[in-house]
């Protein structure tokens, strides 16, 4: 093979290169935006089932005992400090993550963790509700009073 050969394949092989390093990174990009307006429609559908939840348990405090609001808070605590310490590993991963360039790959991995944990979270609520709702049909002591 020639030099002069060589060069115009080196150089045809860089603008192949180039050229799929830019249609790469156009997927990357559509990819990102897709995730982006996904998150973004499930953030918002959470906060409303959040609100919605929020008012469900507003309601069954008005009903509840003092000791069932102490039990409550108590395990809301256990819950909320065990979310931040998520949320802070989280940052530190993702601080990895952007340093070792692999951040695309590490949000992906993430959303899905956190997609999973929020379904067994939702399940926990499904079942807690139909607890609930199953211990309200039935008669209470005393008074024979349903709710």
């Amino acid at each position: 093979m020639k030099l002069s050969d060589m060069f115009s394949t080196l150089a045809e092989n860089a603008r192949t290169y180039e050229q799929r390093m830019a249609e790469w990174q156009d997927q990357m990009n559509a990819r990102n935006e897709e995730m982006m307006a996904g998150a973004r429609k499930w953030q918002e559908t959470t906060m409303q089932r959040q609100d919605e939840m929020n008012r469900q348990i507003r309601s069954y405090f008005e009903e509840a005992g003092e000791n069932v609001r102490n039990q409550w808070q108590t395990m809301q605590s256990a819950w909320e400090d065990q979310f931040q310490k998520m949320r802070e590993k989280g940052e530190e991963m993702r601080a990895a993550a952007m340093k070792s360039g692999h951040f695309p790959e590490w949000a992906e991995a993430y959303a899905a963790q956190m997609v999973g944990f929020a379904q067994k979270m939702q399940d926990e609520a499904a079942n807690a509700i139909a607890t609930a709702t199953e211990a309200h049909s039935k008669p209470k002591d005393n008074n024979n009073k349903t709710g």
